[in-house]
């Protein structure tokens, strides 16, 4: 298996338990009882491509901040209210994953949703977030099966900043 294959399985599984409410932070997180990662890989979907993208009804399913900016382009193509867990939403655009990350370090932030803590591969990043009412984590990766393409994923919930 391919260190990018291997990155991707891993980033699926970190996106799986967030959604799910079984990650673990850095403050020390839980599982809980009424996890259920299949439904989160199914709002997870990561092989939709622009092209193919049908737009989820806005506003979006939950509790989901309703000034979170994407990129010119993106088309949000998932959305989820995973209760308590807060919401999901997976959006994809033609644009490249270093493109998309500086999106997500400048124009998110700039939004108001500043990084807590993050990490940064060569082909995904993640960070926890929080700002504007809201708190949570976004996953952004090089698309496996569209070239030039890069999906994004973000899960918010209200909280206190």
């Amino acid at each position: 298996m391919s260190g990018r294959h291997v990155a991707e399985a891993v980033l699926g599984l970190v996106v799986a338990l967030a959604l799910s409410g079984c990650g673990a932070s850095e403050g020390g997180g839980a599982a809980t009882e009424d996890a259920d990662p299949e439904g989160a890989q199914a709002v997870a979907d990561t092989s939709v491509c622009v092209a193919d993208a049908s737009p989820a009804p806005s506003p979006y399913a939950g509790d989901f901040p309703p000034d979170w900016p994407f990129p010119d382009g993106a088309v949000v193509h998932g959305a989820e209210d995973r209760g308590d867990s807060g919401t999901v939403v997976t959006a994809v655009v033609a644009s490249d994953f270093p493109e998309v990350l500086d999106f997500m370090n400048e124009d998110v932030v700039g939004a108001g949703f500043a990084i807590e803590s993050g990490e940064t591969e060569d082909d995904d990043a993640e960070a926890e977030w929080s700002g504007n009412g809201y708190r949570g984590r976004w996953s952004i990766r090089e698309s496996a099966t569209c070239d030039g393409e890069t999906v994004i994923q973000v899960l918010a919930a209200p909280g206190e900043e």
